[in-house]
């Protein structure tokens, strides 16, 4: 394995744990996205939002000739759905929210008044006799906020449509990996903005408008890339994002692939991802001898390089993955020599980039 690059400041890893520890909901991302924005705000010339929070740091605006460099900025989470008379809330998903982690969670139900803790409760293993036992689904889990009637429950500024996020906060696993919630992908907005700060830190010049997009939506359709890929107009789209380490137990790496944390960025192979973009990265990473994986994605990549691609006629556009494992559960986790490697991957491509660069297949 290549020799890992420097590891994070305070000053950096201070933005990482907070950026991470912030709720930031689909739909709901102003919050994370001022913290994002305050970060970066040294490292580049301008910026702007667009109307649903899309936040876009740019250097160099004036340049014809775009690239962009993006991740999302949304977590899974839970709406307030139905409140019965005895107090109890029942939710529904905001993204994809796991049922089967939810029972003994404590969370948090974001309301006008402010933040209302609560846990989703479960029936106590003495009281599940029956020779089949009930699972948590979508239909019986719910949450309990200490309230013994629905009026109350709604005197506390609960009411159908409170985004709910779980409480539980990032930490570091053996020195080697960080976990928390929301890794996915606030990770990727994270990563990012060191590109930027790394660009700014060594005085690098660009020959081309750069985009640092922090999209939101990604979690219920890549709906903010859509939006942005529109406004911005880009020629090159870089795009950072989690999949899975698929060497944890119960993964059929037969049907999955195998990717594991520790092992470098994956680099995707898919039809959305532009070969002659994708070829550029891999001589980086072997210039460089950053360490990568390869992983084949069928029809589509689910994640925000395919709303890129598909957008202005054909954006130049590739996908650079960050290995996690347990997705979409309160324990996410990545390894910090793998988040080193995607930062310095992408800086190194941006600086092989040049103005009015012609990726075509047949010029």
């Amino acid at each position: 394995m290549a020799k890992s690059p420097k590891s994070l400041t305070k000053q950096e890893l201070t933005f990482l744990k907070q950026y991470l520890n912030n709720a930031s909901p689909t739909g709901h991302e102003a919050s994370g996205q001022r913290l994002w924005l305050d970060y970066i705000k040294p490292y580049i010339d301008e910026h702007y939002v667009d109307n649903y929070g899309t936040v876009v740091g740019v250097i160099n605006p004036e340049a014809e000739y775009k690239v962009v460099i993006e991740a999302h900025a949304d977590e899974i989470s839970w709406f307030v759905h139905y409140i019965s008379e005895e107090g109890y809330i029942y939710v529904t998903r905001n993204g994809g929210a796991d049922h089967q982690i939810a029972p003994s969670k404590r969370v948090n139900i974001h309301t006008p008044k402010g933040i209302v803790k609560a846990i989703f409760g479960w029936p106590a293993i003495h009281t599940r006799k029956d020779e089949k036992e009930e699972t948590p689904t979508l239909k019986n889990i719910f949450l309990d906020c200490g309230c013994n009637s629905k009026k109350e429950v709604q005197a506390l500024g609960i009411h159908v449509g409170c985004v709910i996020t779980y409480e539980d906060e990032f930490m570091e696993l053996n020195e080697k990996y960080y976990v928390g919630r929301a890794l996915d992908n606030r990770v990727g907005g994270f990563m990012i903005a060191q590109v930027a700060k790394m660009l700014k830190d060594q005085k690098k010049k660009l020959p081309y408008g750069l985009y640092i997009v922090n999209a939101v939506q990604e979690e219920v359709g890549l709906r903010g890339a859509e939006m942005i890929a529109e406004r911005i107009k880009p020629h090159v789209a870089i795009i950072t994002d989690v999949c899975h380490d698929t060497t944890t137990p119960m993964i059929d790496k037969q049907v999955h692939g195998e990717y594991k944390c520790g092992e470098g960025p994956v680099l995707v192979y898919a039809p959305a991802v532009h070969n002659n973009l994708l070829n550029l990265i891999i001589k980086t990473a072997e210039k460089h001898k950053i360490p990568f994986q390869r992983e084949a994605s069928s029809r589509a990549t689910g994640t925000d390089t395919d709303a890129f691609a598909y957008s202005n006629e054909g954006v130049v556009s590739t996908l650079i993955s960050l290995p996690l494992k347990y997705m979409h559960t309160t324990v996410e986790s990545i390894h910090k020599e793998d988040v080193n490697h995607v930062i310095k991957l992408i800086y190194e491509t941006l600086l092989n980039i040049k103005n009015n660069q012609d990726f075509r297949y047949l010029k």
